[in-house]
C-alpha cells in the first residue's frame, strides 16, 4: 500500500471539535493510548494519532477503490430510511395527519437522496466505514462474522481493538463526522477515477 498526502490539518481538526471525546468518568481504558489530556472532565484525544490513522485509512480506501471495490457506510440515519421507507410501503404514512406524513415524507425523500444507493447494492461491501461504534455495534458484529474489514470512527468510549482501522475521533458533533467522512469520500473517489482510466 502506498502512502499518499491527504491534506490532514491538525488545525482544521480542532475547529471541527474531532479532539473533544466523552467525559471522564464514561470512557473505555483500551483507548488510553489515543488519549492526551483531560479539561474540565472530558477527554482531549490525541489528534497526531488520529491523523496518522485517518491516513491509514485514506491510503487503503484508495488502493481498494482503484481496485473496483464497493463500500458502505454505516451511520444511524439508515434504520431511520429503512423504517421510513417500511411505513411508506405498507401505507402507514397516508394514515397520519397530513402535516405529520408531510413531514415524514421530506425526511424520506432528504434520505433518499443521501442513502437510495444502498438498495441497489447485490452483494457484501468488501470494506465498510462505521461512524458510531457504540450504536452501530450489531453492525460491527455482523462484519467481523462475516469477515468484512471495517473502519471506526472512535470516540472514547469505544473499544479501538474491535475494528481493522480504528479512527479516534469525536462521533457525536456533525462537523467532526463530516469532516472524516469528506477526507474518506476523497480517497474513495480519487481511487475511483484511478480505477475509471487503468480498469
Amino acid at each position: 500500500m502506498t502512502r499518499r498526502y491527504w491534506n490532514i490539518n491538525l488545525e482544521e481538526m480542532m475547529q471541527a471539535g474531532v479532539h473533544f471525546g466523552h467525559g471522564t468518568r464514561k470512557w473505555n481504558p483500551r483507548m488510553a493510548p489515543y488519549i492526551s489530556a483531560k479539561r474540565k472532565g472530558i477527554h482531549i484525544t490525541n489528534l497526531t494519532r488520529t491523523a496518522r490513522f485517518l491516513s491509514e485509512a485514506c491510503d487503503l480506501v484508495f488502493d481498494a477503490a482503484s481496485r473496483g471495490k464497493q463500500f458502505l457506510i454505516v451511520e444511524t440515519r439508515l434504520h431511520k430510511f429503512r423504517d421510513l421507507r417500511t411505513e411508506q410501503k405498507t401505507g402507514r404514512l397516508n394514515r397520519l395527519p397530513k402535516r405529520d406524513a408531510a413531514m415524514l415524507k421530506r425526511q424520506l425523500s432528504h434520505l433518499q437522496t443521501y442513502l437510495g444507493g444502498i438498495k441497489y447494492m447485490t452483494g457484501l461491501p468488501d470494506i465498510v466505514i462505521i461512524v458510531d461504534q457504540q450504536e452501530e455495534y450489531t453492525a460491527l458484529r455482523e462484519c467481523i462474522t462475516l469477515g468484512i474489514p471495517t473502519i471506526c470512527l472512535i470516540d472514547t468510549n469505544c473499544d479501538p481493538d474491535l475494528a481493522d482501522i480504528s479512527i479516534p475521533a469525536n462521533d457525536d458533533a456533525i462537523a467532526s463526522i463530516r469532516l472524516i467522512l469528506n477526507k474518506l469520500v476523497f480517497a474513495i473517489c480519487e481511487g475511483r477515477s484511478s480505477y475509471i482510466r487503468n480498469p
